[in-house]
């Protein structure tokens, strides 16, 4: 791995190796993500892997899921360069304009809460 892709992240995440991510790279998965939002909270973590902004927002976040005691919803991960189209598509279906870093929270197929950028912490998970 080179030196940039340790600093602004390679093809490979780390973030995409955490056992509780589960990849959206589909509108199918995107579909998925959200039926299950009838069962129970999703969060849908919007990733630029070229950022360094983006990246450091994310491993904070992943260290608060890792603290964290029971599981609070089901997170989901979408890298914003591969699959700019999805990103597009969250924003227009739930009428919340693209940030990156964003987390976006949905519940019973409607988004309830999201925050960009610092203001990302799983408390907008929990509230």
């Amino acid at each position: 791995m080179s030196f940039f892709d340790k600093i602004f992240g390679g093809k490979q995440e780390e973030s995409q190796e955490k056992s509780f991510w589960n990849p959206i790279e589909s509108e199918q998965d995107l579909s998925q993500a959200i039926e299950k939002s009838y069962e129970q909270k999703i969060a849908i973590f919007k990733h630029s892997t070229s950022c360094f902004i983006s990246k450091t927002v994310l491993r904070n976040f992943e260290k608060e899921i890792e603290a964290a005691e029971g599981d609070k919803a089901k997170f989901y991960y979408l890298d914003l360069l591969a699959h700019r189209n999805l990103s597009n598509k969250i924003a227009e279906d739930f009428s919340i304009r693209h940030e990156s870093p964003q987390l976006i929270v949905i519940e019973n197929g409607k988004a309830i809460n999201n925050a960009s950028h610092q203001d990302i912490t799983l408390n907008q998970v929990s509230s």
